[in-house]
């Protein structure tokens, strides 16, 4: 239990040890990309819950069986009000997971372990972020067109090149989502490349 100051203290270290860990990919792998900081309460919230509802389940002894169940049911939840992208379910993925690595390597003790283990799960998202060596094409972007006749499928590579020329990006896809034929005009998803 934590009753005892010392017990709070190694608590509140582990917590602390999590956090900085979490806040690093947050901040100088996942923001630094340019991307956009809605996200960044979702994940440092997320990680610090789980690492607290993991260190409650050690501390009362409950089965493996029921954290798997919290992760089971973290791993269905869904965001009703927007579609969340591939890379920043990753990512959600990434601060779920940390905190349940974190506290179980804390409550054992295996300090050196813990610590190996959070810098090799650092670089490796650092290095993968960064996609050495493989073309990247992550960013999205819904815009209105006008263009109507331009979404026909035949006219997809002149679609390209109008949405490249008029947005300086180099798009390299779209998906039309919605079509208002009353005002002649197009929600459309554009996929671009990493800007330099």
């Amino acid at each position: 239990m934590l009753s005892d100051p010392m017990s709070l203290f190694l608590a509140g270290f582990g917590f602390a040890f999590n956090f900085v860990s979490a806040f690093i990919i947050v901040r100088l792998v996942y923001y630094t990309r340019g991307r956009s900081n809605n996200y960044v309460f979702t994940f440092l919230a997320f990680n610090t819950v789980i690492y607290f509802i993991m260190g409650l389940f050690t501390s009362i002894e409950l089965s493996i069986g029921t954290g798997f169940g919290l992760f089971a049911l973290f791993s269905i939840l869904r965001y009703r009000t927007e579609t969340v992208p591939i890379r920043e379910m990753t990512y959600l993925f990434v601060m779920a997971a940390l905190p349940i690595l974190n506290s179980v390597l804390w409550g054992l003790g295996e300090y050196d372990r813990l610590l190996i283990v959070d810098v090799i799960i650092i670089l490796t998202i650092w290095i993968l972020d960064r996609a050495w060596g493989f073309n990247r094409e992550h960013f999205q972007m819904n815009v209105k067109y006008e263009k109507i006749d331009l979404i026909k499928r035949e006219n997809r590579e002149e679609m390209l090149r109008d949405l490249t020329e008029r947005t300086g990006l180099i798009v390299h896809d779209y998906e039309v989502l919605k079509i208002n034929f009353l005002r002649d005009v197009a929600e459309i998803r554009i996929t671009y490349s990493n800007p330099k």
